[in-house]
């Protein structure tokens, strides 16, 4: 089929549980600190220069944002953490929507979890994989900004990541992104296309993941 990240269309954005669109198919959340360039990411991977509004001020996106592509599908950009310079009751209610979206959306495929690469694994990225961990949720790691290092540091930063996932035993993986050239585009792409787009994805569309961990046991 044609490529449906090009296809991706704003739909909604949601301030709290009550504004979240119909779970109705599957959808990939795009996590990272508020510098960690996720509506570049977005923007590059399908291909728009503004679907997702970047900001020369990290931390502006305070909305969940959700985005549709073809098959009923969804990319959400999730609010950033641990830079935006804002009262700490709003992060807290930020962080508090985050975790309730994280637990109760039963239409979440996977997380893509970005992360500066010259600043990988800080704590709110720990919590997250060890979150997503007690969920056995997937997680991609994007190491994004590549372009700022060269090839050597760049992939010594790749293979000291690919480590520290062993320790998980939910689905992870990892890859170095440049959202300024494209670098690892292709990667992403397939990742994401596995998640949303593969007959096995289809196939359990209506299956909440609380009821598929239900029926293993």
């Amino acid at each position: 089929m044609n490529n449906p990240y090009h296809q991706a269309k704003f739909i909604q954005s949601a301030a709290n549980m009550g504004g979240l669109p119909p779970e109705l198919g599957l959808e990939v959340a795009f996590a990272g600190r508020s510098n960690a360039g996720k509506s570049s990411v977005l923007n590059r991977l399908c291909q728009q220069k503004s679907l997702a509004r970047t900001s020369k001020t990290p931390g502006r996106t305070q909305l969940i944002n959700f985005f549709a592509l073809p098959e009923g599908r969804y990319l959400v950009d999730l609010p950033g953490y641990g830079y935006a310079k804002v009262p700490e009751k709003v992060r807290r209610q930020w962080q508090s929507f985050i975790d309730t979206y994280l637990e109760e959306r039963w239409t979440l495929k996977g997380v893509v979890l970005l992360m500066d690469i010259r600043h990988p694994l800080k704590n709110y990225d720990q919590m997250m994989l060890d979150w997503a961990e007690q969920k056995n949720l997937s997680v991609h790691v994007l190491l994004n900004k590549s372009d700022k290092l060269k090839r050597g540091p760049a992939q010594s930063t790749l293979l000291k990541v690919r480590k520290e996932l062993k320790h998980y035993t939910a689905p992870r993986s990892v890859q170095t992104f440049s959202a300024l050239n494209g670098d690892g585009f292709d990667q992403l792409r397939s990742v994401l296309d596995t998640w949303l787009y593969t007959d096995e994805s289809a196939s359990k569309d209506s299956i909440p993941r609380s009821k598929e961990n239900k029926n293993e046991k």
